[in-house]
């Protein structure tokens, strides 16, 4: 049990380095890996129909989910993290139509 578990631990760790490696060594700025596997890039998405800022944030973060590595976080980890942001913004939407000062 605890062998395969160390085994299952340093595989991730290795995933891991191997997912930052190529995302640092790769175009950072105009073709993020966590961007780019699309067949449209969301931002082009975004800007293409004119998308308010909270709404393309929640195409942008939830895209990612699950493909941009956090440092120091596992996979599972940066994908909660992602998805956690959707729902911030999301909830911010909904304070404004219900008329919060708070969003």
């Amino acid at each position: 049990m605890i062998n395969s578990e160390w085994k299952r631990l340093m595989k991730e760790q290795e995933d891991f380095k191997g997912s930052v490696v190529a995302e640092h060594t790769a175009d950072i700025v105009n073709e993020p890996k966590h961007y780019s596997r699309w067949n449209i890039e969301p931002i082009t998405y975004i800007m293409r129909n004119g998308f308010e800022f909270w709404r393309g944030n929640i195409v942008k973060y939830a895209s990612r989910a699950g493909y941009k590595m956090y440092e120091g976080k596992t996979q599972v980890e940066s994908e909660i993290i992602d998805l956690e942001k959707v729902q911030r913004y999301c909830q911010m939407r909904i304070n404004q139509l219900n008329g919060e000062e708070k969003l």
